[in-house]
């Protein structure tokens, strides 16, 4: 695996890794290197050989500095010169850009394939609101990918339970792993919200149409089988409730990934994640008598969890509270 060093003047590398990590998973073969206001060069160098001597892989070196012609930049440029058919330095970094290097190593095996792809992702997560603002780009550039396949019904890469529906770790990591062309939020109380909708739709990877649809018409999509052929589906439901419903109405899924759920009153939080009332246990047992398997987990890097023990640890606090 490609390994890749974070550099940074101040704390910004140990930051951003964090926020990283926090929505992609734990990394291994990454290290963050920071200039602290009362170091030198010569640290940070020396930080950067300890950080690649503790790699897996030391052929494959990938740095992402924060400033080109900075400190950081021109000790990872010395390095490389002893290593420039091997190893790579981009700089600019940003989140997106870091995430995508994480993604990449799954696929990628050296760091110049990786610091050519994440240039566009880099490019692409830097946005501006109102979008009057964003430079034009020619009709071809915007038009986005078109809708491939022959006529048929949605292939459902993911359906997941998370109660913060469209966020970082689904944007990324998941849509990463999965490759939806669609990301379709199935709730009817959020068809209802014009503005969690428009917020939602604006919270789309690029390259990624998303839709907010009630539970009934979600059920009406999966039987259509003349439009959708080709179109990678990624569902989120907000609660098991919703994925009930769309389960016993048609919807064929064969397995359920458990992200979040919020805790509120009533309910009991038998790990950090997840958050059951009576109602959520009863819902995922009817799951389970229907079939459907549960794949515990946040992010794709995370180890699954065992729902059948999640769910009897919830019940035991349950009944502890009647």
């Amino acid at each position: 695996m490609v390994g890749i060093i974070i550099a940074s003047h101040g704390d910004f590398a140990n930051g951003i890794l964090q926020s990283a990590e926090m929505i992609f998973g734990k990394q291994e073969n990454v290290k963050a290197v920071t200039l602290m206001p009362s170091e030198g060069p010569d640290v940070v160098k020396a930080k950067m050989k300890e950080a690649i001597a503790s790699f897996d892989n030391q052929d494959e070196v990938l740095f992402l500095v924060d400033l080109w012609g900075g400190t950081p930049f021109n000790q990872a440029n010395s390095l490389f010169e002893e290593h420039k058919d091997n190893w790579a330095i981009v700089a600019g970094m940003n989140l997106p850009m870091l995430i995508e290097a994480f993604a990449s190593r799954f696929s990628m095996n050296t760091a110049h394939e990786i610091a050519a792809h994440i240039l566009g992702t880099a490019k692409e997560g830097v946005k501006v609101k109102p979008e009057s603002l964003e430079p034009a780009v020619s009709a071809k550039a915007s038009a986005g990918p078109s809708k491939a396949g022959a006529p048929g019904k949605f292939e459902y890469v993911l359906a997941r339970i998370d109660s913060r529906l469209l966020h970082g770790q689904v944007a990324t990591a998941w849509t990463k792993t999965t490759q939806p062309t669609r990301i379709i939020v199935v709730s009817d109380a959020v068809a209802k919200d014009e503005l969690r909708k428009k917020l939602i739709q604006q919270a789309a990877p690029p390259g990624v149409k998303a839709h907010v649809v009630p539970v009934h018409k979600m059920i009406e999509l999966a039987k259509d089988d003349q439009h959708f052929g080709g179109q990678r589906a990624l569902l989120l439901f907000e609660n098991p409730q919703d994925a009930l419903r769309a389960v016993e109405g048609g919807v064929p899924l064969k397995t359920i990934n458990v992200g979040s759920m919020a805790h509120s009153p009533g309910k009991v939080q038998p790990n950090k994640v997840l958050a059951f009332s009576q109602d959520d246990i009863d819902t995922f047992k009817k799951l389970k008598e229907l079939g459907l398997n549960f794949d515990v987990r946040k992010v794709p890097n995370d180890s699954k969890g065992d729902m059948d023990e999640i769910i009897k640890k919830a019940q035991e606090e349950l009944n502890k509270q009647k």
